[in-house]
């Protein structure tokens, strides 16, 4: 009987269907697809475009400012939800079918919320909006995964999270010139040309990477070729149903976090950052608006030095893969220690962040040119792309099988939490102002920037008592 086993071993040129046996011209055309811009950038753009027209739908929609926020913080909350279910339903049904089914309800819901009456309407739109859009950061981390061995994710997983960081700084760029020309709707319908955009491509050039789904796809034309109704994939053979993984994907994240420092650690780390993140989109119009008096388009355009400090991460990934590549070489092996990837972090990446935050709290002053604080920004663009970068890195090494699960939770927090932040950060900056604002989340960013170093020293003895991780030292 032909088994899982024959169909697994069975790598011939039949199997160029697989992710790992592609050539590289055609892998870098995939993770192009999935990761450079598309659909990452369109997504965490609207996560944050409509912090830019508070002020005008508030107007329209005769409620408060702080209220007219929520349209941000229940985008994010819905963003977090929905990564808990896109994982297993894209080990069901392939990572294109949920790509395309997520991205056109991701866009119908954006048009519903363009169109809606009124804001409860208006919101409960984003919200939904939010939960559709979280596939391209929950699911294409593993895709990127799949198609890299260990020294090459080190050029391929920046070139996935830098769109995904770019994103939020481009949505603010754009958004702070639509409202007053256009209309605050006019928001909407620019990520829904956008996103439409970006679906069209992913339907004409993104080709299934899902090992196990593409062996289901053989086992069937086998089957049909040769009228063998034995030959089956490892995913037929499994008995579990949709709703089994379901309910394992929801309750496993949950469980390894109560169990797992190290997810404890890189949770507790990026929640932090995202905090800082998204009460920037108010702290932004703060510091650059009313403290220096610039225009809407000024303001919007001071983004763009966190936006090259994201972008500067590209440079010292040729550092990171020859570490990488060294560190195969002395070890005469092809994996790498976990480890090994919190380097970038531990050598600027961290302490980037609350020095950043520092600089820009106090040294944002009329009396101070407005260039300190986009300096500033620069190193807190950079600081923010690397501990994102590394920890996906580090968890996807550590945890390997399971690194779905980590990765679920790790985005489900820093979502849920930044959502529920996203409301009480214009009040914030309003009642204690810029300096004090940014030095208490800068110390608690201080505080934080201790993790990487301590993951470093005593991860290898963490990960051999988990059931979950890897042991490589």
């Amino acid at each position: 009987m032909a088994t899982s086993w024959k169909l697994t071993s069975s790598i011939d040129e039949f199997d160029n269907r697989f992710a790992s046996t592609w050539p590289d011209y055609r892998r870098h055309a995939t993770v192009t697809t999935i990761a450079r811009g598309l659909p990452a950038t369109p997504v965490t753009a609207a996560s944050a475009i409509d912090a830019c027209g508070v002020k005008e739908y508030s107007e329209y929609f005769q409620v408060s400012e702080v209220v007219g926020s929520l349209a941000t913080g229940l985008f994010l909350i819905g963003f977090g939800c929905g990564s808990l279910l896109s994982g297993p339903f894209s080990e069901t049904f392939g990572r294109n079918a949920v790509y395309l089914t997520t991205m056109l309800l991701y866009l119908i819901f954006i048009m519903a919320s363009g169109l809606a009456p009124n804001l409860q309407g208006h919101l409960v739109f984003r919200f939904l909006a939010g939960f559709f859009a979280s596939t391209p950061l929950s699911c294409a981390g593993g895709t990127v995964a799949g198609l890299w061995n260990p020294v090459q994710k080190a050029y391929a997983c920046p070139v996935y999270a830098v769109p995904a960081f770019t994103g939020p700084m481009l949505g603010h760029m754009i958004g702070s010139y639509i409202p007053v020309t256009l209309g605050w709707r006019w928001l909407e319908w620019i990520m829904l040309i956008m996103g439409g955009a970006v679906l069209v491509v992913v339907l004409l050039f993104q080709p299934e990477t899902y090992g196990n789904l593409i062996l289901q796809w053989k086992a069937s034309i086998l089957r049909q070729e040769t009228g063998d109704e034995r030959y089956r994939a490892p995913m037929e053979m499994k008995r579990e149903s949709l709703a089994q993984r379901l309910k394992l994907s929801v309750y496993r994240p949950f469980a390894m976090f109560y169990s797992k420092l190290i997810i404890i650690l890189m949770s507790l780390y990026l929640t932090i950052i995202y905090i800082v993140l998204f009460t920037f989109l108010e702290g932004y119009t703060f510091i650059f608006g009313e403290t220096y008096g610039t225009s809407e388009g000024l303001t919007s355009l001071s983004w763009a030095g966190m936006l090259l400090g994201t972008l500067l991460v590209s440079c010292v990934v040729p550092v990171v893969y020859h570490w990488a590549a060294q560190s195969c070489q002395r070890s005469k092996s092809s994996v790498i220690a976990p480890e090994m990837r919190l380097w970038c972090t531990m050598l600027g990446g961290a302490p980037a962040v609350p020095i950043s935050l520092f600089w820009m709290g106090w040294t944002s002053n009329p009396a101070i040119s407005i260039r300190s604080p986009l300096v500033a920004s620069v190193f807190f663009g950079y600081g923010i792309t690397t501990i994102f970068i590394v920890a996906y890195m580090y968890l996807i090494d550590a945890y390997d099988t399971y690194s779905a699960s980590a990765l679920g939770f790790l985005v489900f927090t820093r979502y849920m939490v930044a959502g529920g932040v996203t409301a009480a950060g214009g009040p914030i900056y309003r009642s204690i102002g810029v300096q004090y604002t940014l030095t208490i989340l800068g110390s608690i960013s201080a505080v934080m920037t201790f993790v990487p170093y301590l993951l470093y020293i005593y991860g290898p003895r963490i990960r051999k008592h988990s059931k979950y991780a890897v042991n490589i030292d």
